[in-house]
């Protein structure tokens, strides 16, 4: 068992120093998903809401696998749920904006870095592997468990969550 999995047993006992040095730990990897996979002007909200909802069902933790990966599946469904939750705000501020004859509210454009650019330009499905898997640092079985999809899904070059870049196991 990996030390994180022991900090979050013992935080789910109780140990409020254990659930620290967890978050602590995993605030990168967190942040990374949170700004690759979610809305990177909220970025800092989803890592709240993501550890927030960690907190939370801390008590359904049963360490069947490591406490990483338990901790990442909870940030892309977090990321996934804002994702949608964005796209119906959209939809409602277009179908406003058409029923009041204005232009909908523009989304605020920040600064992107190459990194970003080439990221954000990646299908969805494949910036989330490649995210876990080259960010991340998690090896494909992981990164497949992270995403809830097959492994060969995460490891094909082709399909649609494939990493642009290989990463061997």
């Amino acid at each position: 068992m990996d030390d994180l999995t022991h900090l979050l047993l013992a935080a789910q006992a109780g140990d409020h120093d254990a659930l620290e040095r967890f978050i602590a730990t995993t605030q990168h990897d967190v942040a990374s998903m949170c700004r690759y996979l979610g809305d990177r002007d909220n970025t800092d909200d989803l890592i709240q809401e993501s550890y927030a909802r960690a907190i939370a069902s801390l008590h359904h933790y049963r360490a069947t696998g490591p406490g990483k990966n338990w901790l990442l599946t909870i940030v892309r469904r977090t990321c996934a749920d804002a994702t949608r939750q964005r796209r119906r705000r959209r939809k409602l501020d277009q179908r406003v904006a058409v029923f009041a004859h204005t232009e909908p509210p523009a989304s605020g454009d920040t600064e992107r870095t190459e990194l970003d650019d080439l990221l954000f330009a990646l299908h969805p499905d494949r910036r989330a592997a490649f995210v876990a898997t080259q960010i991340n640092g998690l090896r494909y079985a992981e990164a497949a468990e992270v995403l809830g999809v097959p492994i060969g899904t995460v490891r094909s070059p082709g399909g649609p969550g494939a990493p642009t870049a290989d990463r061997v196991d």
